[in-house]
């Protein structure tokens, strides 16, 4: 029997920006929830978080991301139930952004810009600890 525990996981996906070399990290707009926020989703049965988190990275953002260090577990209710997502710092390393049903706009931003734009405050600490792993 579940806990109930809605299992969720995704990443902070940075990338060096093209013109001057500084980190950027990714937003993605969830028309659904009309929210910016970070890629992630909820995990498939027996799926190993990680492999659900750069699931969900691809999925909604087109690119592939190499993994690197956990961040902080964010824990809060939803709809009624309480949900725990995991996350990682995520390199993007290849791919392109195509608007689809979950998500239909991307943004590269400064990690300050980024911090600004987030819809939910509870994402706002998982950026310095982005910062610190890199």
């Amino acid at each position: 029997m579940s806990s109930g525990v809605v299992r969720a996981a995704g990443c902070v996906l940075w990338r060096r920006a093209p013109y001057d070399g500084e980190v950027e990290v990714c937003l993605v707009h969830r028309p659904r929830y009309d929210d910016w926020s970070f890629p992630k989703g909820k995990l498939k049965r027996g799926e190993e978080a990680l492999a659900g988190a750069l699931r969900e990275v691809l999925e909604e953002t087109g690119f592939h991301a190499r993994p690197g260090a956990r961040l902080p577990t964010l824990r809060y209710v939803t709809g009624g139930r309480p949900k725990q997502v995991l996350y990682w710092a995520a390199e993007a390393v290849s791919g392109s952004f195509a608007a689809n049903s979950e998500v239909d706009r991307l943004l590269w931003l400064p990690p300050g810009a980024a911090a600004a734009r987030l819809t939910h405050p509870r994402d706002r600490p998982l950026l310095p600890a982005l910062l610190s792993s890199l």
